[in-house]
């Protein structure tokens, strides 16, 4: 396989390759994730970016508590643009994890006064706004960071990661189940940012950001486990309020 092709999309691939020759025929339960990321060797949220990939052509179907199981035994003959998956929402994190981590540690060297105020204010934003307000609030509080570096390349490049998110399919699918587990900006992870910055430690701002992007990767994971993941997690809030609702009587 080309070098070039991403490497989730190396794993979709193999597996529907192996659905297509009968090796997993229709009906038949896939190895675990984890069995498949030993077997590939690669990272969870790699594999979990391939499986989606797969479910998103209609090839598979994750069924909680039973595992991955084969829906059709044939890819789409012509795949629509929007099954054009580019690159995928952890792919993202770990790329933003990697350069905004840096681009903080640079950040505390040159960020002034009027920045450390803007950030203030767009931690305010995104605890009282509604999810596409704060969205936008948590988007321009890492812009932020990014232009008190005061280099060119290191802003376009985290703009453009930014910019990943609404231009991938496959990205969009993964933020979008997040959403609906409560992905949210994270005001207490977002704030230890700001005091490193405030403090001027290049060391703390490093870490501060990767430990915050980390736990994003970790909520997609979590959320990304099935739908129905969900939908027991809807089912057993509603029972624990009915339950309190009894006892406060």
């Amino acid at each position: 396989m080309a070098d070039n092709v991403k490497l989730y999309r190396r794993i979709a691939d193999t597996v529907a390759d192996a659905i297509e020759a009968g090796h997993y025929k229709l009906g038949d339960r896939l190895p675990t994730e984890r069995e498949l990321a030993e077997q590939f060797g690669v990272s969870r949220p790699t594999l979990r970016e391939a499986m989606i990939a797969l479910e998103m052509l209609g090839m598979i179907e994750a069924r909680h508590g039973l595992g991955i199981y084969v829906t059709s035994n044939a890819r789409p003959a012509a795949p629509p643009h929007e099954i054009d998956f580019e690159i995928g929402a952890f792919e993202l994190i770990e790329a933003r994890r990697l350069f905004e981590g840096e681009a903080a540690a640079l950040a505390a060297t040159s960020i002034d006064d009027a920045q450390l105020a803007q950030l203030e204010a767009l931690m305010v934003r995104m605890h009282e706004e509604e999810e596409i307000t704060g969205e936008d609030a948590d988007r321009e509080f890492h812009m932020i960071i990014a232009r008190a570096t005061g280099n060119g390349a290191i802003i376009a490049t985290i703009e453009n990661l930014w910019d990943w998110r609404n231009r991938s399919p496959l990205a969009r699918n993964i933020l979008a189940r997040a959403r609906g587990m409560g992905l949210e900006p994270r005001i207490n992870e977002h704030r230890r940012v700001f005091e490193a910055l405030k403090a001027r430690d290049p060391a703390a701002a490093r870490q501060a950001m990767r430990d915050h992007l980390e736990r994003v990767i970790e909520h997609l994971l979590h959320a990304t486990e099935t739908e129905a993941v969900q939908r027991a997690k809807q089912e057993t809030s509603t029972r624990r309020d009915a339950i309190a609702k009894r006892v406060a009587i």
